[in-house]
């Protein structure tokens, strides 16, 4: 994923934490309710600290963007993130192309000008991480501690970081 400077410290953490990722789980919910999971590629967290996908008009998930749960987890890491936002649909060619990559051509065999082709953007309002990426060894002495104490395990950074899309700074405003 290619990532854009992030003008907001809360932005600036979450794009720390997720931009060597490469997959993510979107969630969303279909017509009746239900959660609906599938992996995607981000291509881009723009500097509005909006994350940009490629898609097809015609799928399901397309008619249901108006709440959306991104998660992210590196379990090399011990990091994992998960991101409250909603969506909405672009078909400006020109950013079409300039986010075109070849790994798209099986979902888009006819390039950037397939018909079908547009860009979900996804713009968090929120989001919540897990962080316990210090040394491995670390957190299994953690592990052990705790199993032995019978204590919770104490490690590793736990936060909330609000109001991460421009609109949603622009509401939280008046």
């Amino acid at each position: 994923m290619k990532t854009e400077k992030q003008n907001s410290p809360e932005r600036t953490k979450l794009c720390q934490l997720i931009q060597h990722l490469t997959i993510t789980m979107m969630t969303t919910a279909d017509k009746d309710g239900a959660l609906v999971s599938r992996p995607m590629s981000p291509l881009l967290l723009d500097g509005d600290g909006s994350f940009w996908f490629f898609t097809d008009v015609r799928a399901n998930k397309v008619k249901n963007i108006n709440v959306i749960n991104l998660n992210f987890i590196d379990s090399a890491r011990a990091t994992y993130v998960s991101i409250f936002g909603r969506g909405e649909i672009h078909t400006e060619r020109s950013f079409i192309d300039r986010l075109w990559t070849p790994f798209a051509k099986p979902w888009f065999p006819e390039g950037p000008d397939s018909s079908n082709l547009a860009l979900l953007k996804f713009m968090p309002d929120s989001a919540e991480y897990w962080d316990s990426s210090h040394c491995k060894m670390v957190r299994i002495l953690a592990i052990a501690a705790s199993v032995i104490s019978g204590q919770p395990i104490l490690m590793g950074e736990h936060q909330t970081l609000g109001k991460l899309s421009e609109q949603s700074r622009k509401i939280a405003a008046g």
